[in-house]
């Protein structure tokens, strides 16, 4: 049942539509995302440790990039990319890269429109995001199933996916139970959550560049050491995107499902639930957020896609058909070059990865309760987010991936909307910033 919705709200039409928006804005931006990089590029990088001021509530850039990569890398960049090669083919990669690319301008939008469509928080702070958009639009039915998705999403594709990914990494390197990882995952997520924002902020920032460069210092070992497998690799890539290759029976359209759907759940370009984290911004500019946005979708979506995508299939432990799957995948790949090493690696890199997601997925929960209930039940859900990473550690990986790209895809339909119907904003921002007339709110 589970399976067959999944392939019904992931239907052509759904895939069309978030390729849609993000051609779209791609062109009426003249393809900002490849002839403005230097642009992009020094407005996020160059400007990382620019220290602004802030004010209780607010994040700062490095704070607002550790806990919106954290929670879009997740283990989606580890084993949602396994997890698309195993369904769609090597040519899956393909289509996540696409996806990627065209979603760079989608999440441009959504990081322009969180700072120029935000509005003070009582008490401190700011609060936007796509149901925020939808009733200033005049649509808060919308706005309602946007937030009430938050919460699914929050709990399926962070709360469970995560805590599955995690669970079965250590197990399969420790030999550690599953519901004892879930339940001292939930413990040490609960403690984290009691500073609200500031505290997942905190703790993120620390976190998140620490994972980030010991998955990259690994990824890159094995690749040297796998170098001369690359080309063929890229070549099987390419030629399975389009049916070319017969190294799965789902062919073309098996790759374009699963890759833009694992493309969207590992960059989250076109939910609008990253929007949620950057609304909390110490910026002032919308467009520079927008910046932000970018670059969070090449460095998950494209980089941190590729890299673990070379790495299974350069590894020779893949094959159509293979029993391998998710994180045993992952171990399997890293295990052909590190050796015994390499389960446990894979292990570490899962942990950290899925703690980042579950304390910056459940901040998109958070809010979808603030915008339905207007502060309270903000216990009840917290007890409920616990309670699923914690179910989600012995849950079945296949029923979880399912419910994850369900919730992905009822958070996508209203957010799709406001997006379009916003466009003229977002385009009247880009346009004031480069004729040098920075906008600022």
């Amino acid at each position: 049942m589970l399976a067959r919705l999944s392939d019904l709200v992931w239907g052509p039409w759904t895939l069309a539509l978030f390729l849609l928006v993000g051609g779209y804005y791609s062109v009426r931006t003249g393809f900002f995302q490849f002839f403005g990089l230097p642009r992009w590029l020094g407005g996020t990088l160059g400007a990382l440790f620019r220290r602004k001021k802030r004010k209780p509530g607010e994040l700062s850039p490095l704070q607002i990039l550790s806990t919106s990569l954290g929670a879009m890398i997740g283990t989606g960049s580890i084993v949602g990319v396994a997890t698309a090669i195993t369904l769609g083919g090597p040519g899956a990669v393909f289509w996540m890269w696409i996806s990627a690319l065209l979603g760079m301008m989608t999440a441009f939008a959504e990081k322009t429109l969180a700072l120029a469509r935000r509005e003070p928080r009582p008490g401190g702070g700011w609060k936007g995001g796509p149901m925020l958009w939808l009733d200033q639009l005049g649509l808060p039915g919308l706005g309602k199933c946007f937030a009430f998705c938050c919460i699914l999403t929050s709990l399926g594709m962070c709360g469970l996916a995560q805590s599955n990914s995690m669970a079965a990494g250590l197990e399969a390197a420790f030999g550690w139970p599953p519901l004892a990882v879930g339940i001292a995952a939930a413990a040490l997520v609960g403690i984290s959550l009691v500073g609200g924002v500031d505290r997942i902020g905190q703790v993120c920032e620390k976190l998140v560049p620490v994972m980030t460069l010991l998955f990259f210092a690994g990824s890159l070992y094995v690749l040297f050491c796998r170098r001369e497998q690359i080309p063929a690799a890229l070549h099987l890539i390419v030629q399975d995107a389009f049916g070319v290759s017969a190294v799965t029976g789902g062919g073309v359209g098996a790759a374009i499902r699963y890759g833009v759907a694992r493309g969207v759940f590992n960059s989250e370009a076109g939910l609008g639930t990253t929007a949620l984290i950057h609304a909390s911004s110490a910026s002032r500019d919308p467009v520079e957020e927008g910046f932000w946005g970018m670059f969070e979708v090449f460095l998950d979506g494209i980089v941190l896609c590729a890299i673990m995508a070379l790495i299974i299939l350069t590894s020779g432990v893949w094959e159509a058909g293979s029993a391998l799957d998710g994180a045993a995948l992952c171990c399997a790949a890293f295990e052909a070059v590190m050796g015994p090493a390499g389960t446990p690696f894979v292990a570490v890199c899962l942990a950290l990865f899925a703690l980042s997601a579950l304390l910056g997925g459940s901040y998109y929960g958070q809010c979808g309760v603030e915008h339905l209930w207007h502060g309270r039940g903000g216990k009840a859900y917290i007890a409920l987010f616990l309670l699923a990473v914690a179910a989600g550690s012995v849950s079945d990986l296949r029923l979880v991936w399912q419910f994850a790209d369900l919730c992905n895809a009822l958070l996508a339909l209203p957010n799709l909307t406001a997006l379009l119907l916003l466009s003229p904003v977002v385009l009247r921002c880009f346009r004031g910033r480069m004729g040098l007339d920075e906008m600022r709110i």
